[in-house]
């Protein structure tokens, strides 16, 4: 029982027999206020007139409403009945654009300090927006600001506020960055514009924001009139910046200088990476310049380090695919194949087998184009065209170091694929990607790029398809009702005992109104047996090698999709979106 229950019990809003009465009713249910008020256990207004007292007296701090929210407690609807009994507005921040003129007249700090947000200013009143509208040291904060004007006060959630002083501390740092830039432009030379200290503090700020905001991938590309700043969340991009078309010059400038490129280049793209300390974690930003019409196009790829440490329990694989897949990749030798097409987290499945496998008895080396993840205990070979290391010399070379375990980034050629086999079929475990849509394609695409099927039979192991989906927010998550012809053809093609159910997010702050938030993965894992090798080896169709797939416990990647929309993990939508062929 947690402590403001036990205080409820205290004060006589609730009798200890009705707590022992709701455990005997809800065994499986944990004890929350939030469901002993859905189930009449405590009146809610008497519920929400003791927060308020226990507010006023200061026994409760109004950071704590928000913590309700994890009892199961409305809390917006209880901010709403503090306003109201406070004769005050309850305004939800999120929809509030801020003034810019009213943050020249109060200085950030202030409004950091005091947990405040003015959001409007007319002849007679002042409107702010408190955390805690009992604070009189706050209200002293504005009034010397705004003497001649009337506080007219309104409640917010902490969250929201302080989410809402955040972009409001970017927007001052942003300005100020911009603003410094433009005026070191003016004192120095044009080939000295990428060594103003504004530019390093403006690159800072994007990589937080970006990083805060869980992105993938920061664009940032020059228009006609602007340099816009996009990050790539879930999958989508999303506008975060947009400034002068002015300050592009100096920022690619300063990006390539810390990725140790050419900055005198600007008709050939051009690859490098660097590495940053931003929000107490360390990142490794991969860089990649492309020259367009206008100017340049530049895209860092985030590369969290902590994500080499990855393993295959986090990814989101199905029990049986996990199953199938771990022990395929404790095989003694053979290949392993991980397919799927750019941005299905390929990358990241090997390097979670890799953390599997790897131990002090077993010597691995990978050849990578180019190294992502810097791993301890494997030997990471990094393709270099221009000193003519490619995956295939690279292998050659690797055969001769005495490998246990080879991973292969890609393989892009027949060469790499058949010196790959060899390696497979001479004692040797490889994993690798191929870019194929399924599982069983990739079979044909082996044979298509030159290698006899016998081959193709007697070294693959197991080959893993897959794609990333977006996951529904939890924060905002209900049912959704889908079409009668939708419903009858996924139960055409997916059996279940009963209708099934599907959710989707509705929209919230939490997810950027998207309903979605994060990614998780969807799979299909073909084991080749012996009598799917035979098979493989007897070039049957591609039909056959279904049938006996599914007869031996194959599970389709959109059957695993579709799965997970029934658990509420995705949508339906973006089941079909992602993994209908």
């Amino acid at each position: 029982m947690n402590y403001l229950i036990e205080e409820l019990v205290k004060d006589n809003l609730i009798t200890k027999s009705n707590v022992r009465d709701f455990i005997l009713k809800n065994p499986k249910r944990q004890v929350r206020i939030g469901a002993l008020l859905s189930q009449n256990y405590i009146e809610k207004s008497q519920f929400y007139q003791y927060i308020l007292q226990k507010l006023r007296v200061g026994d409760l701090s109004f950071d704590s409403i928000d913590a309700l929210s994890k009892e199961d407690v409305n809390s917006v609807e209880l901010y709403e009945f503090i306003a109201q009994n406070l004769n005050i507005e309850y305004i939800d921040l999120q929809n509030i654009e801020i003034d810019s003129s009213l943050l020249d007249k109060i200085p950030t700090s202030i409004l950091l300090k005091n947990r405040i947000v003015i959001t409007e200013e007319d002849d007679i009143y002042i409107h702010v927006v408190f955390a805690d509208p009992f604070d009189m040291a706050a209200q002293d904060a504005v009034s010397r600001f705004f003497p001649n004007k009337i506080i007219k006060k309104a409640l917010s959630s902490f969250e929201s506020i302080n989410e809402k002083l955040m972009q409001i501390e970017t927007y001052e740092s942003l300005k100020i960055y911009i603003q410094d830039i433009k005026e070191d432009l003016k004192s120095t030379s044009h080939n000295d514009e990428d060594e103003s200290p504004a530019v390093l503090k403006l690159i800072e700020l994007i990589l937080k924001s970006s990083i805060l905001a869980r992105a993938s991938d920061i664009h940032i590309e020059v228009s006609e009139k602007n340099c816009i700043v996009r990050d790539r969340i879930d999958g989508m991009l999303q506008q975060r910046f947009i400034f002068d078309k002015t300050i592009f010059g100096p920022l690619s400038s300063r990006i390539k200088l810390l990725s140790n490129l050419d900055i005198a280049e600007k008709r050939k793209p051009q690859d490098g990476r660097f590495s940053a300390k931003v929000v107490e974690k360390e990142y490794d930003f991969r860089v990649s310049t492309l020259p367009t019409l206008i100017g340049e196009s530049i895209v860092l790829r985030i590369l969290d380090k902590s994500k080499a440490l990855i393993t295959l329990e986090q990814m989101g694989m199905s029990d049986q695919n996990y199953k199938e897949f771990n022990s395929a990749i404790k095989a003694p030798y053979g290949i392993v194949l991980v397919t799927g097409p750019t941005g299905s987290g390929k990358t990241t499945t090997l390097y979670g087998a890799l953390n599997a496998i790897k131990s002090v008895q077993d010597k691995i080396i990978t050849v990578e184009d180019p190294v992502e993840y810097q791993m301890n205990g494997i030997q990471q070979v990094q393709v270099n065209s221009a000193a003519d290391l490619t995956f295939a010399s690279s292998l050659r070379s690797i055969l001769r170091q005495d490998p246990d375990k080879i991973m292969i980034g890609e393989i892009r050629d027949t060469e790499t694929l058949r010196i790959a086999i060899q390696a497979a079929m001479t004692g040797h475990l490889v994993l690798s990607t191929l870019h194929t849509n399924s599982a069983i394609s990739a079979i044909y695409r082996m044979v298509d790029m030159g290698i006899e099927s016998y081959l193709v039979s007697g070294s693959l192991i197991a080959i893993q398809a897959q794609r990333l989906v977006r996951k529904t927010c939890p924060y905002c998550k209900e049912l959704e009702t889908i079409e009668d012809s939708l419903l009858e053809s996924i139960m055409r093609e997916v059996s279940f005992s009963e209708v099934p159910q599907f959710y989707r997010g509705k929209g919230c702050k939490q997810c950027y109104n998207t309903g979605y938030l994060g990614r998780e993965m969807i799979s299909e894992v073909l084991t080749i047996s012996s009598e799917m090798a035979r098979l493989i080896a007897s070039q049957a169709h591609e039909e056959e090698l279904e049938k006996l797939a599914k007869q031996e416990g194959f599970v389709p990647m959109f059957h695993n999709g579709i799965i997970k929309a029934t658990e509420g993990k995705t949508t339906i939508e973006e089941i079909f979106r992602v993994a209908r062929l």
